[in-house]
């Protein structure tokens, strides 16, 4: 490998590579499962309920073999894949066109999806059918809002979850070095998928419903995961949106990605560079994120 390079939100360079060669040299009887679970214990790398990521060590590992950078033991059984063997099945919803003022929709009902339940199925059919980007699971950190009108109308979906490893004006703004940042890097959440229904027709409406949201993504976060949040990220891809809707609810325009994926390891610009935008969660934002 010629440089170091992120993959599932770690940093790999020749150490790393060198503690995985040594595991895999010292017992190659070792299935991929014991050696994915070893290397958690190794790298002490553990959900915030203390269990360790065995999945994302798996997956790190298979994107290492695919890179030619190690060779694992033959796959002993294949994992099921519930999303390759099935298409996701609709669910009926309403599409009549929703055109009024905010004041006609208020009260807001804002639910937060944890548990599996018909909603979320609902909510999973809309992103995915409706969505640029479309939908198709949710891996890691991650909170997931339905957003209804007072006649239970569905208006629009959010999705939060993991924070960009690195974005160099998000990184510059906070202060971090590489160090704070791998401290506190799970204390950010970044608003991977914000969709307002495209029958849904209401001026305002999107300013507002982030702020609804972000009044109350701290308490929903630290109920899900008894951890701190601090700040909110997005990346807006300026070729179909202008972002102005951030702007309105007080999100604050810091410049570009310089359109480097996380898996990038060579330099290469490989995405269309995007806006970056930040909401302070609380006061002293920096100073928590930095000691």
């Amino acid at each position: 490998m010629e440089s170091e390079c992120i993959i599932q939100g770690r940093l790999i360079g020749s150490k790393e590579l060198e503690s995985i060669q040594r595991l895999l040299t010292d017992h190659p009887q070792w299935s991929r499962t014991r050696i994915s679970r070893n290397l958690c214990e190794l790298w002490d790398w553990r959900a915030p309920n203390g269990q360790v990521k065995d999945m994302a060590a798996r997956t790190l590992l298979r994107k290492l073999e695919q890179r030619g950078c190690l060779h694992l033991p033959a796959q002993r059984w294949a994992p099921p894949n519930r999303m390759r063997h099935q298409e996701r099945v609709p669910v009926d919803h309403a599409t009549d066109p929703i055109h009024a003022s905010l004041s006609d929709l208020l009260p807001l009902e804002v639910q937060e999806l944890s548990q599996p339940s018909s909603t979320r199925s609902l909510w999973e059919w809309l992103l995915h059918r409706y969505h640029y980007l479309s939908y198709t699971s949710s891996v890691g950190l991650n909170l997931k809002y339905l957003i209804c009108d007072r006649q239970q109308r569905p208006l629009s979906c959010l999705l939060f979850g993991s924070a960009a490893w690195q974005c160099a004006v998000r990184d510059q703004f906070i202060g971090w070095t590489a160090a704070t940042r791998q401290a506190h890097l799970q204390e950010i959440t970044n608003n991977t998928r914000f969709l307002i229904l495209p029958w849904v027709q209401v001026p305002h409406l999107a300013s507002h419903l982030l702020s609804l949201v972000a009044g109350r993504l701290r308490q929903d976060w630290h109920r899900k995961y008894a951890r701190p949040l601090r700040l909110i990220e997005t990346f807006v891809d300026t070729s179909r949106f202008g972002g102005g809707c951030y702007g309105a609810a007080q999100w604050m325009a810091l410049g570009q990605t310089t359109g480097r994926t996380r898996q990038d390891c060579r330099n290469q610009i490989n995405a269309p560079p995007k806006a970056v935008w930040v909401y302070p969660l609380i006061r002293d934002f920096r100073q928590a994120l930095s000691t």
